[in-house]
């Protein structure tokens, strides 16, 4: 999966029904850590993310947007040395 330039190779794959899915999550949890991934940053600190001319709001999302991207991470790092190890006997 990595390109002719040597770039790190992508983090989605394709399932089986033919949907663009990050590694380690199902479709859903894609779909839910994407959404939440375009909402604004969050200051945890204060509970507050700044919107419309610096109007703080509630924070929504940020802490499952942590544990989907826990998810993902621990399941991408297990994949990257899976292929490592691939990549190296094959030499």
């Amino acid at each position: 999966m990595t390109d002719l330039r040597n770039n790190a190779p992508r983090r989605y794959f394709v399932d089986v029904g033919g949907r663009r899915v990050l590694i380690g999550l199902t479709f859903e949890e894609t779909f839910e850590f994407e959404r939440l991934a375009s909402q604004p940053v969050a200051n945890l600190e204060v509970g507050r993310v700044v919107r419309d001319k610096g109007v703080l709001w509630p924070v929504t999302g940020e802490q499952r947007w942590q544990e989907l991207y826990a998810k993902h991470e621990g399941a991408w790092k297990a994949w990257i040395a899976q292929n490592r190890g691939v990549a190296a006997r094959g030499l």
